[in-house]
C-alpha cells in the first residue's frame, strides 16, 4: 500500500526497533516515516499526512502518553501503541487516553500487519 493513506509513522527511542519496523512495513509495502523521540514524531505529523502512527509508550522527553495527547487533540489518526510484555496499566491507560489499539514487544510480524492493515481499513471507511 503506497501514497498518504499508507504512510505508517515508527515513535521509538530505539533505534534497532525503529529498523525493524521500518524494514518490515517497507517489505509489506507500505511508506514509512520514522521518529527518534515523541518532539520529532509531532513534528513530522505536521509536516506529512500520516495514515496510522505505531507509538512507543516509554521514551524520553515526551512519553508516548503526552504524544499520543498531542495527536488526539488534534486529530482521529490511528494510534498502535507499542509497549513491553507485561505492562498492563500501560495498555489500560493507552486505550484510555484514546489508542486504537496496542502491541506488546517482541511483537509477530503478521499481528503487527493484521492491525495495521485493519486500522487503515477503518479510516479508509470512515473518510
Amino acid at each position: 500500500m503506497t501514497g498518504e493513506q499508507g504512510r505508517i509513522l515508527v515513535v521509538d527511542d530505539e533505534e534497532s526497533v525503529r529498523d525493524l519496523l521500518q524494514r518490515v512495513l517497507k517489505e509489506a509495502g507500505y511508506n514509512v516515516v520514522t521518529a527518534a523521540n515523541g518532539q520529532e514524531a509531532l513534528d513530522k505529523m505536521s509536516e506529512l499526512s500520516i495514515g496510522v502512527v505505531l507509538l512507543d509508550i516509554k521514551m524520553p522527553g515526551l512519553d508516548g502518553f503526552q504524544v499520543l495527547d498531542h495527536i488526539r487533540q488534534r486529530s482521529d489518526i490511528p494510534v498502535i501503541m507499542l509497549t513491553a510484555i507485561g505492562e498492563v496499566t500501560n495498555v489500560r491507560d493507552s486505550l484510555a487516553l484514546g489508542a486504537d489499539d496496542y502491541i506488546r514487544k517482541p511483537f509477530k510480524t503478521r499481528e503487527l500487519l493484521a492491525r495495521i492493515q485493519a486500522k487503515l481499513r477503518r479510516a479508509e471507511t470512515a473518510s
